[in-house]
Protein backbone atom coordinates (compact mmCIF):
# COMPACT_ATOMS: atom_id res chain seq x y z
CA UNK A 1 0.00 0.00 0.00
CA UNK A 2 1.46 3.26 -0.84
CA UNK A 3 0.59 6.44 0.87
CA UNK A 4 1.55 9.56 -1.51
CA UNK A 5 1.35 13.38 0.11
CA UNK A 6 2.24 16.27 -1.77
CA UNK A 7 3.22 19.69 0.35
CA UNK A 8 0.30 21.69 -1.08
CA UNK A 9 -1.87 18.93 0.80
CA UNK A 10 -0.75 19.77 4.22
CA UNK A 11 -3.36 22.44 5.03
CA UNK A 12 -2.28 22.25 8.97
CA UNK A 13 1.31 21.56 9.92
CA UNK A 14 -0.59 19.21 12.70
CA UNK A 15 -0.55 16.69 9.85
CA UNK A 16 3.45 16.03 9.70
CA UNK A 17 2.71 15.39 13.90
CA UNK A 18 1.17 12.29 12.52
CA UNK A 19 3.67 11.35 9.43
CA UNK A 20 6.70 12.01 11.64
CA UNK A 21 4.89 9.44 14.02
CA UNK A 22 4.11 6.90 11.45
CA UNK A 23 8.01 7.38 9.87
CA UNK A 24 9.58 6.85 13.39
CA UNK A 25 7.63 4.44 15.29
CA UNK A 26 5.77 2.91 12.23
CA UNK A 27 2.17 3.60 13.96
CA UNK A 28 0.51 6.82 15.59
CA UNK A 29 -0.47 6.76 19.43
CA UNK A 30 -3.78 6.19 20.33
CA UNK A 31 -5.03 5.77 16.73
CA UNK A 32 -7.35 3.04 17.50
CA UNK A 33 -10.09 2.61 20.18
CA UNK A 34 -9.53 -0.27 22.44
CA UNK A 35 -12.24 -2.05 20.78
CA UNK A 36 -11.03 -1.06 17.59
CA UNK A 37 -7.59 -2.99 18.32
CA UNK A 38 -9.60 -6.12 19.66
CA UNK A 39 -10.92 -6.01 16.64
CA UNK A 40 -7.56 -6.07 14.24
CA UNK A 41 -6.23 -8.29 17.06
CA UNK A 42 -8.98 -11.12 16.02
CA UNK A 43 -8.52 -10.36 12.70
CA UNK A 44 -4.25 -11.17 12.70
CA UNK A 45 -4.50 -13.20 15.25
CA UNK A 46 -4.89 -17.07 13.12
CA UNK A 47 -1.75 -15.52 10.75
CA UNK A 48 0.18 -14.17 14.31
CA UNK A 49 -0.17 -17.85 15.59
CA UNK A 50 1.10 -19.41 12.22
CA UNK A 51 4.13 -17.97 13.05
CA UNK A 52 4.51 -18.49 16.48
CA UNK A 53 3.54 -15.18 17.78
CA UNK A 54 2.13 -15.40 21.36
CA UNK A 55 -1.35 -14.99 21.67
CA UNK A 56 -0.86 -11.52 23.75
CA UNK A 57 -2.15 -8.15 23.38
CA UNK A 58 1.43 -6.60 23.83
CA UNK A 59 2.60 -9.55 21.07
CA UNK A 60 -0.19 -9.09 18.54
CA UNK A 61 0.24 -5.60 18.85
CA UNK A 62 3.93 -6.01 18.16
CA UNK A 63 3.21 -8.14 15.30
CA UNK A 64 0.90 -5.56 13.56
CA UNK A 65 3.14 -2.34 13.94
CA UNK A 66 5.51 -4.72 12.28
CA UNK A 67 3.09 -6.36 9.51
CA UNK A 68 2.15 -1.94 9.03
CA UNK A 69 5.58 -0.83 8.32
CA UNK A 70 6.52 -4.16 5.48
CA UNK A 71 3.58 -3.25 3.99
CA UNK A 72 2.89 0.20 4.27
CA UNK A 73 5.29 2.98 1.92
CA UNK A 74 4.84 6.94 2.46
CA UNK A 75 5.51 8.86 -1.05
CA UNK A 76 6.18 12.40 0.45
CA UNK A 77 6.52 14.70 -2.49
CA UNK A 78 7.77 18.17 -1.07
CA UNK A 79 9.72 21.00 -2.87
CA UNK A 80 12.81 21.90 -1.64
CA UNK A 81 12.38 25.63 -2.40
CA UNK A 82 11.07 27.77 -0.12
CA UNK A 83 11.39 27.76 3.98
CA UNK A 84 8.71 25.39 4.80
CA UNK A 85 11.49 22.64 3.64
CA UNK A 86 13.85 23.55 6.27
CA UNK A 87 11.22 24.17 8.83
CA UNK A 88 9.27 21.10 8.43
CA UNK A 89 12.60 19.40 8.48
CA UNK A 90 13.32 21.01 11.69
CA UNK A 91 10.21 20.55 13.20
CA UNK A 92 9.45 16.48 12.10
CA UNK A 93 13.24 15.04 12.02
CA UNK A 94 11.97 11.86 10.81
CA UNK A 95 11.12 13.46 7.33
CA UNK A 96 14.82 13.27 6.62
CA UNK A 97 16.09 10.69 9.07
CA UNK A 98 13.69 7.79 8.23
CA UNK A 99 13.20 9.14 4.52
CA UNK A 100 15.35 8.22 1.32
CA UNK A 101 15.50 11.54 -0.54
CA UNK A 102 14.90 11.29 -4.83
CA UNK A 103 15.95 14.58 -6.47
CA UNK A 104 14.49 15.10 -9.97
CA UNK A 105 16.49 15.69 -12.62
CA UNK A 106 16.16 18.67 -14.56
CA UNK A 107 12.85 18.31 -17.40
CA UNK A 108 15.09 18.18 -20.92
CA UNK A 109 13.98 21.30 -23.36
CA UNK A 110 11.61 18.79 -25.38
CA UNK A 111 9.47 18.07 -22.84
CA UNK A 112 9.21 21.92 -21.11
CA UNK A 113 8.50 22.79 -25.05
CA UNK A 114 5.58 20.24 -24.92
CA UNK A 115 4.07 21.44 -21.44
CA UNK A 116 3.97 24.70 -22.80
CA UNK A 117 2.37 23.96 -26.30
CA UNK A 118 -0.41 22.07 -24.67
CA UNK A 119 -1.50 24.69 -22.04
CA UNK A 120 -1.08 27.16 -24.58
CA UNK A 121 -3.04 25.57 -26.75
CA UNK A 122 -6.29 26.73 -24.89
CA UNK A 123 -5.23 30.48 -25.98
CA UNK A 124 -5.71 32.09 -29.57
CA UNK A 125 -2.66 33.24 -31.32
CA UNK A 126 -3.38 34.75 -34.99
CA UNK A 127 -0.70 32.21 -35.92
CA UNK A 128 0.32 28.55 -34.87
CA UNK A 129 3.85 29.87 -35.41
CA UNK A 130 3.37 32.35 -32.48
CA UNK A 131 2.43 30.01 -30.22
CA UNK A 132 5.48 27.64 -31.24
CA UNK A 133 8.15 30.72 -30.47
CA UNK A 134 6.17 31.25 -26.93
CA UNK A 135 6.26 27.80 -26.22
CA UNK A 136 10.06 27.74 -26.95
CA UNK A 137 11.00 30.97 -25.66
CA UNK A 138 9.09 29.71 -22.41
CA UNK A 139 11.85 26.59 -22.33
CA UNK A 140 14.76 28.72 -23.06
CA UNK A 141 13.68 30.92 -19.79
CA UNK A 142 13.47 27.96 -17.95
CA UNK A 143 16.61 26.12 -19.11
CA UNK A 144 18.38 29.55 -18.66
CA UNK A 145 17.39 29.73 -15.20
CA UNK A 146 19.16 26.21 -14.42
CA UNK A 147 22.39 27.63 -15.79
CA UNK A 148 22.30 30.73 -13.23
CA UNK A 149 21.23 28.40 -10.46
CA UNK A 150 24.65 26.33 -11.35
CA UNK A 151 26.64 29.29 -11.77
CA UNK A 152 25.66 30.78 -8.21
CA UNK A 153 26.13 27.18 -6.79
CA UNK A 154 29.54 27.62 -7.40
CA UNK A 155 29.97 31.53 -6.97
CA UNK A 156 27.99 31.41 -3.57
CA UNK A 157 28.17 27.73 -2.56
CA UNK A 158 24.48 27.59 -2.47
CA UNK A 159 21.67 25.45 -3.60
CA UNK A 160 19.07 27.41 -5.60
CA UNK A 161 16.23 25.24 -7.25
CA UNK A 162 14.07 25.46 -10.61
CA UNK A 163 11.54 22.81 -10.26
CA UNK A 164 8.59 22.19 -12.45
CA UNK A 165 6.37 24.14 -10.21
CA UNK A 166 8.09 27.11 -11.47
CA UNK A 167 7.90 26.38 -14.93
CA UNK A 168 3.81 25.88 -14.41
CA UNK A 169 3.77 29.09 -12.90
CA UNK A 170 5.52 30.83 -15.48
CA UNK A 171 3.29 29.65 -18.16
CA UNK A 172 0.41 30.50 -15.69
CA UNK A 173 1.73 33.87 -15.32
CA UNK A 174 2.01 34.55 -19.02
CA UNK A 175 -1.82 33.62 -19.20
CA UNK A 176 -3.08 35.52 -16.23
CA UNK A 177 -0.76 39.00 -17.97
CA UNK A 178 -1.92 38.35 -21.48
CA UNK A 179 -5.56 37.97 -20.36
CA UNK A 180 -4.97 41.27 -18.67
CA UNK A 181 -2.92 43.47 -21.61
CA UNK A 182 -5.67 42.04 -23.82
CA UNK A 183 -8.56 43.54 -21.90
CA UNK A 184 -6.64 47.02 -21.60
CA UNK A 185 -6.64 47.06 -25.54
CA UNK A 186 -9.93 45.98 -25.93
CA UNK A 187 -11.09 48.50 -23.26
Amino acid sequence: MLFIMTDSQIVDEKFLVYINDILSAGYIPELFAPDELDGIYGKIRGEAKSQGILDTAECLHNFFINKVKRNLHMGLCFSPVGDAFRFRARQFPALLSQTSIDWFHAWPRDALVGVAQRFLAKIEFPSEEISDAIANHMAFVHLSIDAANQEFKERERRFNYTTPTSFLELISFYEKLLAEKQGTIVD
